[in-house]
C-alpha cells in the first residue's frame, strides 16, 4: 500500500513546486554510510532492523522518504485564518502571501506565521508522487539535476545564469554552482564540500481533494 508522509520545503522551493520547475529534492542519508569496499556501492549503514545494508540496497530496503508511487505532502510556513479576517480563506501560505491580501494589512496588522513543521495534513496544498529514488553522493548531481531542483534562469543563450528564486546572491553561470550555494544556505558552510550521501528523489505534483 502506498504511503503518505510529510516533507518540509522552504518558501523559494514551494514557489518552484507551484511553478512546476522543481521535480527533484535531495536529503541527507541518516546515518551517513560508512566506506567499505566489501559492500555494493562501496559503503554501508547500520540499520536497526536490517543490520548492515550496502548503499545500493538502501533504495530497495530502507526508503526513508518513500518508494515510487508513494506520496509526500508538503509542509510550509502558514497561518490559520479566523472568520473575522477578510477575505475569508481557511489558510494563508507565506510563500505566496502578498502584503495587502488581508484587510488588516492596511491598518498595520502583521501576519503571525506558524513554522512549517507544525502544518497539519489537511492544511497542505501540495502533494507530490514519487517517481524515482536513488542514493548517491551530493556532488554526483548533474547540471540537469540541479536545474530540476527548481532553479530559476536569468537571461538566455550564452548570457543565461541560474538563481534561487531570483536572488542575486545565488547567481552563477552553472546550475550546479547555484545549487551548491543553495545547499550551503540550508545546511551550513562546508556542507557542500563534505559531499554527503543523499537521497535523490524525483517526483511529480498530483491533485488531491482537500
Amino acid at each position: 500500500m502506498a504511503s503518505d508522509r510529510p516533507i518540509l520545503f522552504s518558501g523559494p522551493m514551494v514557489r518552484a513546486l507551484l511553478a512546476g520547475t522543481k521535480t527533484q529534492t535531495r536529503r541527507v542519508v541518516k546515518p551517513q554510510p560508512v566506506e567499505h569496499p566489501a559492500f555494493a556501492g562501496g559503503a554501508f549503514i547500520e540499520h536497526k532492523r536490517l543490520g548492515q545494508v550496502g548503499v545500493e540496497a538502501l533504495v530497495a530496503d530502507v526508503m526513508t522518504y518513500g518508494a515510487p508511487g508513494d506520496r509526500m505532502w508538503v509542509r510550509e510556513t502558514f497561518r490559520r485564518v479566523d472568520g473575522q479576517t477578510l477575505p475569508w480563506i481557511e489558510t494563508d501560505y507565506r510563500a505566496t502571501y502578498q502584503h495587502g491580501d488581508r484587510l488588516g494589512d492596511h491598518f498595520g496588522g502583521k501576519p503571525r506565521w506558524t513554522p512549517a513543521i507544525h502544518m497539519p495534513r489537511h492544511a497542505s496544498r501540495i502533494t507530490l508522487e514519487i517517481t524515482g529514488v536513488r542514493v548517491e553522493r551530493l556532488k554526483a548531481i548533474s547540471e540537469a539535476d540541479a536545474i530540476a531542483e527548481g532553479l530559476m534562469p536569468l537571461g538566455s543563450g550564452a548570457d543565461r545564469t541560474w538563481t534561487v528564486d531570483g536572488d542575486a546572491a545565488s547567481e552563477h553561470e552553472a546550475a550546479r554552482d547555484t545549487y551548491a550555494w543553495l545547499w550551503e544556505q540550508i545546511n551550513g558552510a562546508g556542507s557542500w564540500d563534505a559531499n554527503p550521501w543523499v537521497w535523490a528523489t524525483t517526483f511529480k505534483r498530483v491533485e488531491t481533494a482537500r
